[in-house]
């Protein structure tokens, strides 16, 4: 018996309706089936840092199809704000960026959040590397690299002979040096003055302990065990508006932003430039990196012997996986894997030329052949003494009263016991 047209056709369209709804309901299976990885990132568009880790979770999902990652960026304050906001609301990553002081990790602890990552390393990181940050054997989080120097000063060896100079040893011979500067018509130092931050992360942290005498003269603050208007302290915020009077820095400073001051220290504007040591990378300074040198802060007025050459480091952020990423079997996994993506020897190399990092944590790591002599000099900046990072300790109104009064003082606007007390009053109203 034959079908008519009409009956074959409500057939056919019966069985093109079946086949939709089995393929939406295979195509929702498989959504389903992904594994949802929540990351709380740093960085923003703006910066390598948050370039480099949208490109890596794009990178990540693409290798990964099973895997969706779901991350927000911030960067700088707006990070630990929403950090605390999202600890809050119980709204917890997976995977977090974190460090384990008081400014990076403290709020992850106290909400119970870090846990022990060392079985989470992937198997190409020397966790002999990482301290044991707080004396339990507990590493809550895998730093990108070693310590992160901060008061690195980068100088321009080649325009530095070109001038017949020389390094200073001594303030008088660092006064001198901005006369040579002045005569030649360069600029003596400079820094990125326009981002507070720098004053207090990259200036004022190698200062301190110089004029203290004391590598942890800042914790101790914190602490409650000495002022901020301790003359000491008060020193140190001098040595700005004495840089200034000796011509060593100008008031300009303040308004440099980082693109047009790295800028003018690589066309020879400036013959040294103040920044953290991932300021200083083959990218960033083109030729200029096979001929820099990076130094501490040359000597400060008043500067103790026992703190000579004192350069702040902190051991780097990095990410974490949460207890919360730890509790599910399929994320832990999930993480563990986009963890391995994320420190991989590729990526550490990147950030080695970028000058992201100073020493890799890598098991006998070696250096691809060709690498830039900066990434060597770097490894110098260890045999200075170290001390602490002004913001690692100090946080809040008073950290953002110090850089802002910091950049009053370079100005002329403000002294630096005018400054101590305004920090001070700050610091005991947090």
């Amino acid at each position: 018996m034959k079908l008519s047209k009409k009956v074959m056709l409500v057939a056919l369209f019966a069985i093109i309706a079946f086949s939709m709804v089995f393929v939406g309901c295979s195509k929702k299976e498989a959504e389903s089936e992904k594994v949802v990885l929540n990351i709380m990132g740093y960085g923003d568009n703006a910066n390598a840092e948050g370039v480099t880790f949208k490109r890596i979770c794009d990178e990540f999902m693409a290798e990964n199809p099973d895997i969706v990652i779901n991350y927000e960026l911030l960067y700088d304050e707006a990070y630990h704000q929403k950090a605390v906001a999202r600890l809050a609301a119980g709204d917890v990553p997976d995977i977090a960026y974190m460090g384990a002081d008081a400014r990076w990790g403290a709020t992850w602890q106290e909400a119970g959040q870090q846990v022990d990552n060392t079985p989470f390393y992937p198997a190409n990181i020397d966790a002999s590397l990482v301290p044991d940050f707080f004396g339990t054997g507990v590493k809550p989080y895998l730093p990108l690299g070693g310590s992160n120097y901060c008061t690195v000063v980068g100088v321009n060896m080649e325009l530095l002979n070109k001038i017949g100079g020389k390094l200073p040893t001594t303030y008088a011979e660092f006064v001198e040096l901005a006369k040579l500067c002045k005569a030649n018509g360069i600029e003596c130092l400079s820094t990125h003055g326009a981002d507070s931050w720098v004053w207090g992360s990259c200036v004022m942290s190698g200062i301190i302990p110089r004029t203290t005498g004391d590598a942890k003269w800042i914790e101790k603050a914190v602490q409650g065990k000495v002022k901020f208007t301790d003359q000491g302290f008060v020193d140190a915020l001098d040595v700005l508006a004495q840089w200034v009077k000796d011509g060593i820095i100008s008031k300009d400073a303040v308004l440099v932003d980082n693109g047009t001051g790295l800028s003018n220290f690589v066309n020879g504007k400036y013959l040294m430039y103040i920044d953290g040591q991932w300021g200083f990378g083959e990218t960033n300074l083109g030729e200029l990196s096979k001929t820099v040198k990076l130094i501490p802060i040359p000597q400060v007025p008043g500067e103790k012997a026992n703190m000579a050459g004192a350069i702040a480091g902190a051991w780097q952020v990095g990410y974490g996986i949460t207890k919360k990423g730890a509790s599910d079997p399929k994320v832990l996994e999930a993480a563990k894997k986009w963890m391995a993506y994320f420190f991989s020897y590729e990526e550490t190399v990147q950030r080695l030329n970028d000058g992201a990092i100073s020493a890799p944590i890598i098991k006998n790591f070696k250096a691809p052949a060709g690498m830039d002599p900066c990434i060597a000099e770097k490894a110098t900046l260890g045999a200075y003494p170290s001390c602490y990072v002004i913001d690692s300790y100090l946080t809040g109104a008073a950290n953002d009263a110090l850089n802002a009064g910091m950049q009053d003082i370079v100005a002329g606007k403000k002294t630096g016991a005018e400054l101590a007390a305004v920090v001070q009053k700050a610091f005991d109203a947090q």
